[in-house]
């Protein structure tokens, strides 16, 4: 019961503050900050009791709705072990962010926080797709109140917004599973929503090309809208430029996560032909994100806005790293996962505090900041670099793996890809030559102080994960290796038997080789140039 235990520990925290604290603010604080330090404590054992291979572990399984075939079922492997341990690590960071900087409500602020943190952590170790389901909408609630009630002038359009956007995708979800449990039912004999067993019955179906692409679709769908990917990424800006400090580091740290963790769990092993199929137009849209996000964050006047639109161009490289389908690729999407939330996270941090000393997010309003903030500087200048990449940091080692991946999968892919690395170094640069330094000409600058050991405190963990993983990347990579190899034997290995068998089907049938076999005849040249590259 280890993994229920990480789970639903925030959850009980929650319910503690309701119950005894909601009128004493401090003590809502203390009980959070306890139980977000606990929580991390705990899922440390997941990586050291973690075996490097490809099997789930610490699985927990018992019957919920026997008679529909839904179960309590949780596990992680190498690609949710990371995002469980991104999750737990920034829980007593935000708490920490938001000890001054919220005052209104505030048990009810750590309530919400907490929530969701049970819900983030649920989507990530739940193996039956029904479960899966309800933690994915369940954590829709407290992030529509922490955007609707402690966000900022706009909050309850951009909290609206996130929530409708969600929502659609969630329905477009909820029918995929719901055709799957049939579909596996009618064949098999077995009504059930375990992932793992229809996974492993999919080669039974028979899904046609056509249902096939029509069930990939509605999850991919689902799950772009989360990350989110170009041109569902409209949302984010407004959502993270709305909602309090906290908020946004958790949107970005760990939230937009659970749309490419969504694409690994279930769009690319349940659906291979499909995959191979969609890997072209993936990959333009990714590569659309990547250099569109970077052209509009670089006109961005406001700090948080631009960091919100370097999201979505970072993501972009999270999706091509993904559909390379290489151990280079994938290893360095779910690397990039990490390395995002742990830069873009620390981004949100530091433009927060400087909002809290000035009232104002404007880049115009800063300059020289590094006359009368030396900490703040130096820290925000690691970051920067982080993000942009630079070698020795974290944001390189994911990068490398990404576009190494998108080379070896298709060499136009990393080129156009490679610009949008070119592009962030130029509007992350700008921007903190804009903000740090100069002439210091606002005398209202003149009198910020800097940063406190709080602040400290809470940035010096994520540089020094920064750092780590720039300089020694080999304990992340070991433990997702064998899950990310199982991954792509998954995908490549039933790709090739399906398609020559259909393609073989249409050449004797002239009605519908011309429907299919071009399209099919492509998806096996393509599996076959990556299992070469592999």
């Amino acid at each position: 019961m280890f993994l229920s235990l990480i789970v639903f520990l925030p959850l009980a925290g929650a319910a503690v503050i309701a119950i005894f604290a909601r009128s004493h603010p401090e003590v809502a604080k203390g009980i959070a900050l306890l139980t977000t330090l606990l929580t991390f404590a705990f899922s440390l054992f997941l990586y050291f009791g973690f075996q490097d291979t490809a099997s789930m572990q610490f699985e927990e399984r018992v019957p919920w709705i026997p008679s529909l075939g839904i179960s309590y079922h949780l596990a992680i492997d190498g690609i949710s072990l990371f995002l469980v341990l991104l999750t737990t690590f920034f829980g007593p960071i935000c708490i920490l962010a938001a000890w001054n900087s919220i005052q209104k409500n505030v048990p009810g602020f750590m309530i919400a926080f907490l929530f969701l943190q049970t819900g983030m952590l649920g989507v990530f170790c739940s193996l039956d797709m029904v479960l899966f389901y309800v933690f994915w909408e369940a954590m829709l609630i407290p992030m529509y109140f922490l955007i609707g009630i402690w966000g900022g002038e706009k909050r309850i359009y951009a909290a609206i917004k996130f929530v409708l956007y969600t929502m659609a995708g969630g329905a477009l979800m909820l029918v995929a599973i719901l055709a799957l449990y049939v579909i596996n039912g009618k064949i098999t004999g077995n009504y059930t929503f375990n992932l793992l067993t229809i996974q492993q019955n999919m080669s039974q179906l028979g899904l046609s090309v056509r249902v096939e692409m029509f069930l990939f679709l509605a999850f991919f769908l689902s799950f772009a809208i989360k990350v989110p990917l170009f041109p569902f990424h409209t949302w984010l800006p407004d959502a993270h430029v709305e909602a309090p400090t906290v908020g946004s580091v958790i949107l970005a740290g760990v939230l937009l996560k659970m749309g490419t963790y969504g694409m690994l769990r279930f769009c690319i092993p349940l659906f291979p032909t499909a995959t191979f199929s969609a890997v072209p137009w993936i990959s333009v849209l990714a590569i659309i994100g990547i250099i569109y996000g970077a052209l509009v964050a670089m006109v961005q006047p406001d700090l948080k806005k631009l960091v919100a639109y370097s999201s979505v161009s970072h993501l972009g490289f999270v999706v091509l790293g993904l559909f390379a389908l290489n151990s280079q690729g994938i290893q360095g999407g779910i690397l990039q996962m990490v390395n995002h939330g742990l830069s873009t996270g620390a981004l949100f941090l530091i433009v927060g505090m400087i909002y809290e000393r000035r009232h104002t997010r404007l880049i115009a309003d800063f300059g020289g900041l590094a006359k009368r903030m030396p900490i703040f500087a130096t820290i925000f200048m690691i970051i920067t670099f982080s993000s942009i990449g630079l070698p020795g940091l974290n944001g390189f080692v994911g990068e490398f793996l990404v576009l190494t991946g998108a080379f070896l999968s298709h060499k136009i892919y990393a080129v156009f890809a490679a610009i949008g690395v070119i592009l962030a170094a130029v509007y992350m640069l700008w921007m903190f030559q804009r903000v740090v330094f100069g002439k210091l000409e606002n005398p209202v600058n003149a009198t910020l102080q800097d940063l406190s050991i709080r602040e400290i405190a809470l940035l010096v963990p994520v540089l020094l994960f920064i750092i780590f993983i720039g300089v020694y990347p080999h304990p992340f990579l070991s433990r997702m290796e064998a899950s990310v190899e199982h991954l792509i034997q998954t995908v490549h290995q039933p790709v090739k038997i399906q398609s020559t068998v259909r393609l073989q089907e249409h050449r004797t049938n002239p009605a519908t080789a011309s429907l299919d076999g071009p399209s099919l005849s492509a998806t096996i040249e393509n599996a076959d140039k990556l299992a070469f590259n592999e």
